[in-house]
């Protein structure tokens, strides 16, 4: 006897939709964390440091990328009759953006140099140059994004992790230097730029371009809850590289390497629960629901760190890295409370509140002021754990009492 297939869940429907774009994301991240894996392990802690420092900086100013990513995704869905209005502007708006963010980055090279000890200024200006292409492909991830078209998106999101590691690891076998990685990450910025110019180039493109004034102003209100993130998920080793020797910040940066990845592995949680977080009616189902998740799976990472944490320093280095072994659960903590911030800012961003980005400034204020008197590396991973810990209290209070008079879900 045959029986009729019931009908999808929602959350069968999101996964449905965003299952490419999740296991995209996931190889992207794999590939990423795999180079800096064999960067800390081929460069050792004196040189790594550097580097870290500089995929950290790198990180701050992908806020621009990210940006235009969601502009162009919330214009072109929200308007789709003017796809080729919103395409043409957008893509203006960030190959212009792309070489004043470029610009401004080789004006402040001289001052990487000294912030960030670096052995010369070559680094700083290769972190510049791999702007442009870094800010381009979020223009064109957005515009993708916004047309629902999903298997171009995935390989533009493949080709920004995978070529990273295939050229870092050959150009660090060359030469295990800071310079030689930073050029492959370079280089490797404009392999998503050809795929996304590619499932581009024969997109409808309006004459009449849309104005470029409400584009940037949408964008910058919108980048400001994600810069504010970024710079506290990396202004920690920008501390470490200052007030620790060569060798602690080397430490505190392979330490970094166990808090991304708890980071970013549940980061497919955001892309599946993003759309029910923007409906009022299961946006405080989804949020709680998606933290749970992203909270117990942090747990058994802590957990993980702290009874595995020989096998872990195979991932964060090796056995020249063997002095943080002992703090490993806290970095593993550290990628919990990091990760579950990065669900709660995108449900700000999802109800377009703009006041709650100003809590997390303030929680960067406070590393950057307290941290700078820390002269321990145990100290500052402890330091940035408290101050996330209380923002994230505080930022999911907020949200929840904002939530308190949405409507019932729908049953």
């Amino acid at each position: 006897m045959t029986t009729a297939a019931s009908p999808p869940s929602r959350l069968g429907r999101l996964l449905d939709r965003g299952g490419v774009i999740a296991i995209a994301i996931m190889v992207m991240n794999v590939a990423t964390y795999a180079f800096q894996m064999v960067a800390a392990r081929l460069m050792g802690p004196n040189q790594y440091g550097s580097l870290a420092s500089l995929l950290a900086l790198m990180m701050i100013v992908a806020v621009l990328q990210l940006g235009l990513q969601a502009t162009a995704a919330r214009r072109i869905a929200a308007s789709p009759d003017d796809v080729g209005r919103v395409e043409r502007g957008i893509l203006r708006l960030a190959y212009r953006s792309s070489l004043l963010l470029c610009g401004l980055l080789l004006l402040l090279s001289p001052a990487v140099e000294r912030l960030l000890r670096l052995d010369s200024i070559y680094p700083a200006i290769l972190v510049a140059l791999g702007a442009i292409p870094m800010t381009v492909m979020g223009a064109q991830a957005g515009i993708l994004q916004g047309e629902r078209r999903w298997r171009p998106l995935a390989l533009l999101y493949l080709a920004a992790g995978a070529p990273r590691f295939v050229i870092g690891f050959a150009a660090l076998l060359v030469r295990p230097t800071e310079g030689s990685a930073m050029a492959a990450v370079a280089l490797s910025n404009f392999a998503p730029v050809v795929v996304g110019w590619f499932a581009l180039r024969h997109g409808n493109r309006a004459e009449d371009p849309e104005s470029l004034k409400p584009l940037v102003s949408e964008i910058w209100h919108g980048s400001f809850a994600l810069l504010a993130f970024f710079a506290l998920s990396n202004i920690d080793i920008l501390i470490a590289r200052n007030v620790l020797s060569d060798h602690n910040s080397g430490l505190y940066a392979a330490g970094l390497i166990l808090t991304k990845a708890v980071l970013f592995l549940p980061q497919f949680v955001t892309v599946v629960a993003f759309p029910a977080m923007s409906a009022t009616d299961s946006r405080r189902r989804a949020l709680l629901g998606s933290l749970g998740f992203v909270a117990g799976l942090g747990l058994i990472c802590v957990a993980g760190a702290a009874v595995l944490s020989a096998l872990a320093m195979v991932f964060v280095g090796g056995h020249a890295y063997d002095d943080v072994q002992g703090r490993l659960w806290l970095f593993a903590l550290l990628g919990t409370l990091l990760s579950s911030l990065q669900l709660l800012v995108y449900a700000v961003l999802a109800r377009q509140s703009r006041r709650s980005a100003y809590l997390v400034w303030a929680a960067v204020v406070v590393v950057a002021a307290v941290g700078s008197q820390v002269g321990s590396l145990t100290g500052l991973v402890v330091l940035v754990c408290v101050t996330d810990a209380v923002l994230l209290s505080i930022l999911l209070t907020h949200s929840l009492w904002r939530m308190k008079d949405d409507p019932a879900p729908a049953r």
